[in-house]
């Protein structure tokens, strides 16, 4: 299975609660903090709500093990 690795790349200040809840639950709280996450259709509707405050990038295989 295919990983996304996620990156903050704009502040969470001045958006609506849902959208740092949503951050939040990405695992991200900070400019340029990353996580890496499976791409499965959960995250992707994750990513769809904040895609002016995050990077998203595929991550290799070889990178995670």
């Amino acid at each position: 299975m295919a990983n996304l690795r996620v990156t903050q790349i704009r502040s969470a200040i001045g958006t609506k609660p849902k959208q740092r809840g949503t951050l939040r639950a990405l695992g991200l709280g900070r400019i340029g903090k990353s996580n890496e996450l499976p791409d499965r259709p959960e995250i992707r509707g994750m990513i769809a709500r904040v895609p002016h405050l995050i990077e998203v990038t595929e991550a290799s295989a070889e990178e995670t093990s």
